[in-house]
């Protein structure tokens, strides 16, 4: 099986008090930041993007400091997102589907009951909508109707050495990638851990739609890496900082994750 080189491009960012991360806010507040990335997995024979970000006008609205298109940090790696084939959304919040339009050639991948949730009931409660953007849930819509959408109940393999998982708990449909690397099985654990701190002190994020579900998810991420440290998670600016540059140009835009982690 042949491994893959595993990125995460950093695509914008927001600061945040520490009491806005846990659910029962943090006795510890301070100033804390919130990052936002895409992820590239690429071996010989296989390219897969994982989420597509947002855009500078979502930025602007949600008042979001926007540093690239998550298109421009890809070319950096030499992936034009134009012929890109396959591209995985862990679940259909807005900072992670929000380009999906500069995919014209993709298959997106996505969880069965990801669609039913953004598309069903809990839309009507602004709770659930809110990380929602209505546009883009019916530009996926559309999508499945053109073919483009393969969809997944549970557990599957994309390709040899990358699968995606079910788990739940942020929203109905969230899924994690496993990727085989040379360092191991490695873990996008996306939005089911948005900072190290959640699963690794036990403390949920607030946006939540089951919050047993999320708990049971830090365990089974970390069942499906090779190490506890190979899970990494949705939005911790740590990424940026426990991760190496692929090249010194690139210093605080991408991250290769195929690596053991610093500290």
């Amino acid at each position: 099986m042949e491994p893959y080189e595993v990125y995460a491009i950093r695509y914008a960012t927001v600061a945040r008090r520490a009491a806005e991360n846990f659910i029962g806010g943090d006795p510890h507040d301070a100033a804390t930041s919130l990052d936002y990335f895409v992820w590239l997995a690429r071996s010989a024979n296989h390219t897969f993007v994982v989420d597509t970000g947002f855009n500078r006008d979502a930025a602007r609205r949600r008042k979001r400091e926007f540093l690239r298109s998550p298109a421009e940090g890809l070319a950096l790696l030499g992936v034009d997102v134009a012929t890109t084939e396959n591209v995985v959304l862990t679940h259909l919040h807005y900072d992670h589907v929000g380009n999906f339009d500069l995919f014209p050639r993709a298959t997106f991948h996505l969880q069965d009951l990801e669609m039913q949730f953004a598309t069903g009931r809990y839309m009507a409660h602004a709770n659930f909508a809110y990380a929602y953007e209505v546009e883009e849930v019916v530009g996926v819509v559309r999508n499945v109707y053109a073919g483009r959408v393969a969809f997944h109940d549970g557990d599957a393999e994309l390709a040899p050495g990358l699968s995606v998982h079910h788990i739940g708990g942020h929203t109905l449909g969230l899924q994690a990638v496993r990727i085989w690397t040379r360092v191991g099985w490695l873990v996008l654990a996306s939005d089911a851990s948005h900072y190290y701190a959640n699963m690794e002190e036990g403390r949920p994020f607030p946006i939540v739609v089951d919050v047993a579900k999320m708990i049971e998810g830090w365990s089974r991420v970390r069942a499906l890496a090779s190490a506890p440290q190979h899970v990494v998670p949705g939005h911790d600016p740590l990424v940026m900082q426990r991760y190496r540059a692929p090249r010194a140009e690139l210093e605080g835009i991408v991250v290769r994750l195929d690596d053991e982690p610093r500290g």
